[in-house]
């Protein structure tokens, strides 16, 4: 039953950064909704910059996109994977918005000629943010982005205090993921880090109510009670989280440690058992995976794993559900601007990208996957990169994208000026738009052609799944194409737009508009990465 006084689980994290709090908000996520609660989680970003659109994927990692077109953290990501509630907008905010709202407010007149402050005015915005993103779920989980410490997320840290004091301990519950290293030479579990990490959060005014503490191995009795005893925190809301082979054994072993159980009781959730049935099943799988799949991915930005974290989680999804090992080869596509040598994989898949650097190689790569029948999987640049290779190889084209040749003689890839958005209303741009917010974005229909592969892989002939580019297959060249053996097979809701291309007489070639990766999960694999799994595996042996 939704609830209009939601309560609030916070999640900071200390010592180090990148220890897991979005896989960990994401299992709290899982098993409270488990237990029949409306849940949502979201992400506070401490950054300056408005969204994470237009920032580097090898500093930043995946844009995540959202059903309503929002460009958001890649721990979105994990959220949806891990839970069945959708993001939206209201999931993410970033300092950088915050400020720029009350600004203009600010500028409006709206305060009245008051100083305008950190308190109240940037943690009243925080807090009105917080309860906008929570709605009428019965309980939102708030991740604090960054580490306890810095000075970028102080106002946040002070927020989250301000809530706890007006709405009281039993809507708000604050979680402390911490890092406990282990030393092998000495064989020893150092808890001195973590007893700083809370000392600092206490600091801010805040005192952590559970405790969440990551290490190599599961904490001995002894570490729990030492560390609850220097932290202030009940023993039995020490909890540890070690390293597992999968991400997904997670939500799993935390119930079992009574995690989720401490939730409930503390914020006095009514509630049911949690019914942890399809985690069981995906743990399962994971068991009877055997053997290997070896996939090529060859894109722009390899350096960074977590530039395509949704793609590699949507191949293990793939994986677990084919029963195979999936091993991913991440290549920079510039490796092949002069050819193609020394590429041996079950399957290849280029994934999307912006600008030209690399896009040789990638033409490259494309031209080897459909000469020697090697599955190949293109989403987004990695289906416009095959449709130009095409163009010039088996069409005879001087071709290319305006992209990356503004007067190419065949534009079979270019700039679309306008179309219709999901909620049929006309969008419009041009070379001169920003590069922020002006893309094709969110999720839009898209009609398969019957009988075509997709459409028996998604066993449905409509189907949603969300875009983020600006350039377009150019309908003017459809016919010539479906002529010489590359099919059109999906459209968009106007009849207009390209979203999907097949290759006839090929083990697997199939090239999409869209974002496939946003929308799988471990329960349910996404059926164009299954079948691209399923056909490199035959394909290895």
């Amino acid at each position: 039953m939704a609830s209009k006084n939601p309560k609030f689980l916070f999640v900071t994290g200390g010592v180090v950064s990148s220890i897991g709090k979005g896989i960990l908000s994401a299992s709290l996520g899982s098993l409270l909704e488990s237990r029949g609660l409306k849940v949502t989680v979201m992400k506070l970003d401490p950054y300056i910059n408005l969204d994470p659109g237009t920032m580097s994927p090898f500093q930043h990692g995946e844009v995540f996109v959202t059903e309503d077109g929002s460009e958001t953290d890649l721990d979105l990501g994990h959220y949806e994977r891990y839970l069945n509630s959708k993001m939206s907008h209201k999931n993410n905010f970033t300092a950088g918005q915050v400020y720029e709202d009350v600004l203009k407010r600010e500028r409006k007149g709206e305060f009245l000629g008051s100083t305008v402050q950190v308190i109240p005015h940037i943690t009243d915005e925080i807090k009105k943010r917080i309860a906008y993103g929570a709605g009428d779920n019965d309980i939102a989980i708030i991740e604090i982005g960054g580490t306890v410490g810095d000075i970028e997320s102080q106002p946040f840290l002070e927020a989250i205090r301000q809530m706890k004091l007006e709405l009281g301990s039993e809507r708000t519950l604050f979680t402390h993921l911490t890092f406990v290293p282990y030393l092998a030479s000495s064989g020893e579990t150092k808890t001195k880090p973590t007893q700083h990490s809370v000392k600092s959060l206490l600091s801010h005014g805040l005192q952590a109510d559970i405790l969440i503490c990551r290490s190599e191995q599961n904490l001995s009795k002894a570490d729990c009670r030492k560390i609850a005893l220097f932290t202030n925190v009940n023993e039995d809301c020490v909890f540890t989280l070690p390293d597992v082979p999968s991400i997904y054994a997670i939500p799993v072993m935390m119930n079992k440690q009574g995690l989720d159980q401490q939730i409930v009781e503390k914020l006095k959730l009514k509630c049911s058992k949690p019914k942890l049935n399809d985690w069981k099943r995906v743990t399962k799988l994971e068991s009877e995976q055997k053997g290997e799949t070896k996939i090529a991915m060859v894109g722009k930005y390899t350096e960074l794993v977590d530039s395509y974290k949704s793609v590699n989680e949507a191949l293990i999804h793939a994986g677990i559900h084919n029963k195979t090992n999936v091993k991913i080869e991440y290549i920079d596509s510039e490796r092949f601007n002069k050819g193609v040598e020394n590429l041996e994989a079950d399957g290849i898949l280029i994934p999307g990208g912006f600008g030209n650097r690399g896009v040789k190689g990638m033409l490259n790569v494309a031209k080897f996957a459909r000469e020697n029948n090697i599955p190949y999987f293109g989403i987004c640049l990695g289906m416009q990169v095959s449709v130009i290779e095409f163009a010039r190889n088996v069409l005879k084209l001087d071709a290319d994208s305006t992209e990356f040749k503004k007067n190419t003689q065949h534009p079979v890839i270019g700039l679309i000026t306008e179309w219709l958005d999901e909620d049929g209303l006309i969008q419009y741009r041009s070379e001169d738009s920003d590069k922020g917010g002006t893309m094709r974005l969110g999720s839009q229909v898209c009609h398969l052609k019957k009988n075509s592969k997709m459409a028996k892989l998604y066993k449905r002939l409509k189907i949603f799944e969300r875009h983020r580019h600006r350039y377009e297959f150019n309908g003017n060249y459809e016919s010539t194409f479906n002529k010489n053996g590359m099919t059109i097979v999906g459209k968009s809701e106007d009849d207009t737009l390209v979203e999907a291309i097949e290759i006839k007489n090929h083990k697997w070639f199939i090239g999409c508009q869209f974002h496939p990766e946003f929308t799988s999960n471990p329960i349910n694999a996404h059926p164009l990465f299954k079948g691209f799994i399923k056909a490199a595996k035959l394909n290895s042996k």
